[in-house]
């Protein structure tokens, strides 16, 4: 399928490897231009290389912590004006609600929820003036099922899904539609950091720990950052403008849920 975006432009955050990388690289193969964001300068150069060698478009790599005012202040700078805009961020260490202080959720705040809200804000009024714009931030799970453990994630997520529900209706007029994935396990770091969380809590092997988690994914498996980035640029594309502030579960049906 075109997905109609060819000679867009898009920004998408944290996305020198993991479920970013694949956002990105799914928007590569059908056109669009690039601008590439994440805090390590070596692995995000390596990524904006493959991935201009591999589809032949434009890619801009700035590297800089993009949940600080300056970062964020560099990154807008080098994108200019984007039609399409994908924004993640690693999500906040896992605990117990006896572990966290007033610092752990203002981090948290700042990386899940106020750092996406900022982007949009910047983003959004040159995509409402062109009447085109795509929208689409990287959530969890937990935002229709809370995981215990991740306290400041479910906080953090939630928070920003009540903007986005709100602020995409606003726009939606002007041709720009906000969405959110939101992300089961992929066979990504994160996930090897929860099984190695699991390992050393429970003394058993990070197979195990993987095993274990698989049995509770109907589908038995981790998800891929392809099938995660394919779905995120259909978001991204020409045809899915009727999609409106929509949460979107890719987590092999471990949600179980009818809504």
């Amino acid at each position: 399928m075109d997905l109609g975006i060819k000679g867009k432009r898009a920004l998408v955050t944290a996305s020198s490897k993991g479920l970013g990388r694949g956002c990105a690289e799914a928007l590569a193969e059908a056109g669009v231009d690039l601008v590439l964001n994440a805090r390590g300068a070596e692995a995000l150069e390596q990524t904006a290389a493959e991935i201009r060698d591999k589809y032949g478009v434009k890619v801009t790599a700035i590297a800089a912590d993009v949940t600080t005012e300056e970062g964020r202040a560099k990154v807008l700078v080098a994108a200019g004006e984007v039609d399409i805009l994908v924004t993640n961020a690693g999500g906040p260490p896992p605990g117990m609600w006896s572990d966290w202080d007033r610092e752990d959720f203002i981090a948290a705040l700042d990386a899940n929820m106020l750092t996406p809200i900022a982007l949009m804000k910047a983003c959004l009024p040159a995509m409402m003036k062109r009447g085109w714009g795509r929208v689409v931030n990287i959530t969890s799970q937990s935002v229709k099922s809370p995981i215990p453990v991740l306290g400041l994630s479910n906080a953090a997520r939630a928070g920003l899904t009540g903007y986005v529900g709100g602020t995409s209706r606003q726009v939606a007029g002007s041709g720009v539609t906000i969405n959110n994935l939101l992300p089961g396990i992929h066979a990504t770091d994160r996930a090897v950091s929860l099984d190695k969380g699991v390992s050393d809590a429970q003394g058993i092997s990070m197979d195990e720990a993987k095993t274990a988690r698989c049995a509770t994914i109907p589908a038995g498996r981790y998800g891929t950052t392809q099938e995660f980035g394919a779905a995120c640029a259909f978001l991204c594309s020409a045809h899915a403008g009727f999609i409106i502030g929509q949460n979107i579960l890719l987590d092999g049906g471990a949600v179980n849920t009818t809504m």
